[in-house]
């Protein structure tokens, strides 16, 4: 897996994936070559979509004299709500709705794979006044046309997509509109195991309004593998994610965002799960959408290349095992060792190889990261200045 242009970390196979499984859904509608139509649920997509009405969003709050503030280097940048030490207040489901609802909208991907025609639907979260829409990589990718509708569409209004980061699963759409209401996204610090949730969405594409579930964050700074490599600092919850959510908001007792809806766990003849599923969080979100940004006016997204090859632990304990480590990579010259076990990257912890990939991946050359390893029963902590992938 190295030195060469394969992803960093990530082609190393993980050891214990036969005891996860989780899936991305999405509601495709598939004209068969031979002439009919059939409806098919897939593992790539599971987004809502969600109607707008002309209603202003308010953020509601027990401390709801701070005003939100606005983030970013846009003309239009993300509206951000400020930090708070405040508690959340109790969650009231119709007025969360009515706050989100005119910022949500249904995204219908136009597919042509050459054996006939489909067509995708999941969500999307209005981000700007001006027709910015940010949504999951998987609803739109290989789509040949984008459109989305709100709650009081008549016609589906073209999109463009103007740029992804499908290793974060995320994409950045603009349709030509003004005076759209964007979401307010909740601060990360403010998130909390506990919190009281509500995903909002067009789950299964059904007819009318959005479907709106309730639940509550059920941890944070979860990774899943997929693949495309790994997500990491998901946050998880209980409230009902289904065919349709991919890329709708999760969102919290004020009506901010905290997560955009990406993925379930589904059960297998060895496991079952009920009720899992998770979110990209905000905290994740908003540097993407950063990037996304400037990748829509020209710049080219560079990751951070460290220089090993690892797999996930079998030994039961926590961690990501470096296999090996190339010559001359910022992982050798950092002091990096095969056979090392990784536990933390950059402040954040490793629990398995995906999060170390995510870790990696979310960095840039140029930057500098903290790697705690353990080795030989001794914790020590290594600095590696990460360079760009190196070329075959």
């Amino acid at each position: 897996m190295f030195p060469p242009p394969s992803l960093e970390d990530r082609s190393a196979p993980a050891t214990n994936t036969s005891r996860r499984r989780w899936v991305v859904l999405s509601l495709v509608v598939v004209a068969a070559v031979f002439g009919g139509f059939m409806g098919a649920q897939i593992a790539q997509s599971g987004r809502e979509s969600s109607n707008e009405s002309s209603t202003p969003s308010t953020v509601v709050a027990s401390d709801d004299t701070l005003a939100p503030t606005e983030t970013g280097s846009n003309e239009n940048p993300v509206i951000t709500a400020p930090p708070s030490d405040g508690d959340l207040p109790a969650l009231d489901v119709a007025a969360v709705v009515g706050i989100i609802e005119p910022s949500v909208v249904t995204v219908v991907s136009e597919i042509d794979e050459g054996l006939g025609a489909g067509q995708g639907t999941g969500t999307g979260v209005v981000i700007s006044a001006d027709g910015e829409i940010l949504t999951n990589a998987h609803v739109v990718d290989g789509a040949t046309d984008v459109s989305v509708l709100f709650g009081d569409s008549i016609d589906p209004i073209p999109a463009t997509v103007l740029a992804m980061d499908v290793g974060n699963d995320l994409a950045l759409l603009k349709i030509d509109a003004t005076d759209l209401t964007p979401a307010v996204f909740a601060d990360p610090d403010s998130i909390g195991v506990g919190d009281e949730v509500v995903a909002v969405g067009f789950a299964l594409d059904l007819d009318g309004g959005p479907t709106v579930t309730r639940g509550i964050i059920s941890a944070l700074n979860r990774t899943i593998e997929n693949g495309d490599g790994a997500l990491d600092g998901l946050i998880q919850t209980d409230a009902a994610i289904s065919s349709g959510n991919s890329g709708g908001p999760l969102v919290n007792a004020r009506g901010q965002v905290v997560g955009i809806n990406t993925a379930v766990f589904t059960s297998t003849a060895g496991t079952a799960a009920n009720n899992v599923g998770f979110s990209i969080s905000v905290g994740e979100a908003l540097p993407v959408i950063d990037e996304l940004r400037a990748i829509s006016n020209g710049a080219s997204r560079v990751e951070g290349y460290l220089g090993v090859g690892l797999q996930s632990r079998d030994d039961g304990g926590r961690g990501a095992l470096i296999t090996e480590v190339a010559p001359d990579s910022p992982a050798s010259i950092a002091g990096v060792r095969a056979g090392d076990i990784v536990v933390s990257a950059g402040g954040t912890p490793v629990d398995g190889q995906g999060a170390l990939v995510a870790a990696i991946r979310d960095q840039s050359p140029g930057d500098t990261i903290e790697i705690e390893v353990l080795r030989d029963g001794d914790r020590l902590t290594l600095s590696a200045t990460l360079i760009e992938r190196p070329t075959e």
